[in-house]
């Protein structure tokens, strides 16, 4: 009925961390059944303050199993079994990344004893393992390593399941699944079946009309907090209406963001309209005033009629951005929209401005610097790819910018990248617009990709 387990690790990342041992206790709700214990080579070094927190050494894990050795005792261990842990989605995550590097899918029903605690023993100073156990009275041996840390949470399981834990309703609410007010036509298996990965998802009404697309990298956690986490009354209202639900993978958050653009301007789903999306929601506009400067001020991106020479999320982050181009052009605080005055801008009494608030530097010289700040808002280059991330670890996802113009995206095989010319084959067109030119744009600022190979 259950598996439960703990992991240690070299660290706290998934993507980058592996795991030093594990274990799995078999656990039906009254008795243990089985167990499973083994340290696990990392196949990396183990740093020193991991160490003199578990007192797992390089050494003790030098001749132990790696984890493909282990992975297939792992997969019928846990077959058909609720996964448990204290914290469930450190040691799920973790054990899901290391089959995903085997190119293995591998996906369970999960169960977090920190939240079902909290449902069923309201109140408690602390929730973290060590102490809850100390409140409770239950003895953990050996401490931060996966064995005791695993027996500890299997008796913390019994107690919460002999006190409400059992009741159906209250794991509904901890898992965050539940069949109320939902359409009749709605299989409420298919929200276990989802993938744990980045994509675009599509809601259907019984006419299998799309009332809804979004995007996230993570398609499971994403589309099940529709279910659960929104109590708006358009959020409830579309939630009613979902009678099916359509996905597709993408490999990388920004071909999720390119697809979901182009999919809701293709249908314009009715609750998409509906909403007001938080994305790209502010704006750097520009403008030339009387005496012939370029003007720069923010504001909110509800005019189709404008178009913004940058968007961001919030009005905060358009500001800083701005502020710091500001700052390295020396442009005049003024004029852009950051300091208002009847007279000169604060930058220009402490020499930072160069006195184009009160007429002393020449409009086609402050342009200039202005033009060059703003480029800093467009493509860093006129003809780029981004590689990617793609579907499957022997996949590229590949996104084509041609003369500052967005071309499309596409997905070639890793192994076939030979030349420019492969990336090129592999795109399909895709409409441009300033939206995708700002999704590009923000995701590059904010994220890591594996390569940008200029053309």
């Amino acid at each position: 009925m259950y598996a439960v387990v703990d992991i240690e690790t070299t660290g706290g990342s998934p993507e980058h961390e592996k795991i030093t041992e594990i274990a799995i206790y078999l656990f039906n709700g009254r008795q243990i059944t089985g167990e499973f214990t083994t340290l696990i080579n990392p196949e990396k070094n183990i740093p020193y303050h991991i160490t003199a927190l578990t007192g797992i050494t390089n050494e003790m894990v030098a001749n132990a199993p790696r984890f493909y050795e282990v992975a297939k005792e792992i997969v019928e261990l846990t077959e058909n079994r609720v996964f448990v842990a204290h914290n469930v989605s450190f040691d799920y995550n973790f054990i899901r990344s290391e089959f995903k590097r085997l190119g293995y899918d591998w996906k369970r029903d999960k169960l977090c004893t920190v939240k079902l605690s909290r449902k069923v023993i309201p109140g408690k100073r602390s929730y973290s393992l060590g102490r809850l156990c100390d409140e409770l009275g239950i003895v953990i041996n050996d401490r931060h390593r996966a064995s005791g840390d695993a027996l500890s949470t299997v008796k913390l399981l019994d107690l919460l399941l002999k006190t409400n834990g059992s009741n159906q309703q209250v794991i509904e609410e901890i898992q965050g699944i539940s069949a109320r007010n939902l359409h009749p036509q709605f299989d409420i298996s298919v929200l276990k079946t989802l993938p744990e990965e980045p994509g675009v998802y599509y809601f259907l009404d019984e006419n299998h009309n799309i009332i809804y697309i979004g995007k996230s990298k993570n398609l499971s956690q994403r589309v099940i907090s529709h279910f659960t986490g929104h109590t708006s009354k358009s959020a409830l209202k579309m939630r009613e209406n979902v009678a099916s639900i359509d996905y597709i993978k993408t490999g990388n958050e920004l071909i999720a963001f390119l697809l979901e653009s182009d999919e809701i301007k293709k249908h314009k789903p009715r609750f998409n309209r509906a909403q007001r999306r938080a994305m790209n929601a502010w704006g750097i506009y520009q403008s030339v005033n009387e005496d012939g400067y370029t003007l720069l001020n923010i504001e909110k991106n509800d005019n189709l009629e404008k178009v913004p020479v940058g968007t961001f999320n919030s009005k905060v982050e358009a500001r800083e951005y701005l502020t710091n181009l500001v700052e390295k052009y020396n442009l005049c605080q003024k004029l852009s929209g950051l300091y208002a005055s009847a007279g000169a801008c604060f930058h220009f009494e402490i020499r930072e401005c160069k006195g184009a608030c009160v007429g002393l530097e020449s409009p086609a010289l402050y342009n200039m610097r202005v033009t060059q700040a703003i480029d800093k808002l467009r493509f860093r280059y006129q003809s780029f790819m981004v590689i990617d991330k793609g579907r499957t670890e022997s996949e590229y996802a590949v996104v084509k910018v041609e003369n500052g113009k967005y071309r499309g995206f596409g997905y070639i095989d890793s192994r076939e990248v030979s030349t420019i010319d492969s990336l090129h084959d592999c795109i399909h067109h895709r409409p441009d617009n300033q939206e995708i030119h700002s999704i590009i744009n923000l995701y590059l600022r904010n994220n890591k990709v594996l390569k940008i190979i200029e053309f």
